[in-house]
């Protein structure tokens, strides 16, 4: 279960041709798509979290980005052909996503710089999703208040671990660490559409995968906002 297998510490915000994907920062991406009259696909995507949209630029802000396609001269010289409202668009369709996939198709209907081969260029960040622990018997409290809503990436119940959830707590009770039960599908459905949830860490929530040993129940999941419910492919 790999979107199970997160770190118990939470982290908050912390010339090419077709599409291309580059690290510029430690902590940022960069998605290129060069434009074609068949109308590409631009892609953002996020391994890990979710994307968060820093610029975006539709147009030519220079002159080697997409230039091995044989653009003339006058298809390459225009450096100041950009769109302002791109960065907003992409925020819309992108942000609180793990993947994103947008159409060049409805950028031509703009009109920008008639004559210049364009590109949509976008650089973004993946947000790590935040991480709660309920030892057995209490409830985990997750909050998207005002940021929008909670959105599940991983959930377990159960022990991976000797030190989570293990003050007075005897030793037999805590050696077993491959006690786990996958409930990321339940927290899903109990949370859906919500911007604060708490869910109960039990036994009769969930099921009981090791008699004996005391459990825990641990959450990952992000802030979605309400705009980033759209289609696929936009």
């Amino acid at each position: 279960m790999n979107s199970n297998r997160f770190r118990l510490t939470a982290a908050l915000l912390l010339g090419a041709t077709g599409l291309l994907l580059t690290a510029v920062a430690a902590s940022e991406n960069r998605a290129t798509t060069c434009d074609h009259e068949d109308g590409n696909v631009h892609r953002l995507d996020c391994r890990h979290g979710v994307i968060s949209v820093i610029d975006s630029v539709w147009g030519r802000s220079n002159s080697w980005v997409c230039t091995d396609e044989g653009q003339s001269h006058l298809e390459l010289a225009n450096t100041a052909c950009l769109q302002e409202s791109t960065v907003d668009e992409l925020k819309t369709k992108c942000n609180g996503r793990k993947s994103c996939e947008v159409s060049l198709t409805g950028f031509h209907t703009h009109g920008t710089c008639d004559g210049t081969f364009k590109y949509l260029q976008t650089t973004f960040t993946c947000l790590e999703p935040m991480t709660v622990v309920a030892c057995q018997g209490a409830m985990a409290h997750l909050d998207c208040a005002g940021l929008g809503h909670v959105t599940i990436d991983g959930a377990a119940y159960g022990r991976r671990d000797q030190t989570t959830c293990s003050e007075g707590r005897p030793f037999d009770q805590r050696q077993n660490v491959n006690c786990l039960e996958p409930s990321t599908s339940l927290v899903v459905k109990m949370c859906k559409g919500k911007s604060t949830c708490s869910v109960p860490a039990s036994n009769a929530m969930f099921t009981n995968p090791c008699q004996g040993t005391y459990k825990y129940l641990e959450i990952s999941y992000v802030c979605k906002p309400p705009e980033a419910d759209n289609p696929d492919v936009l």
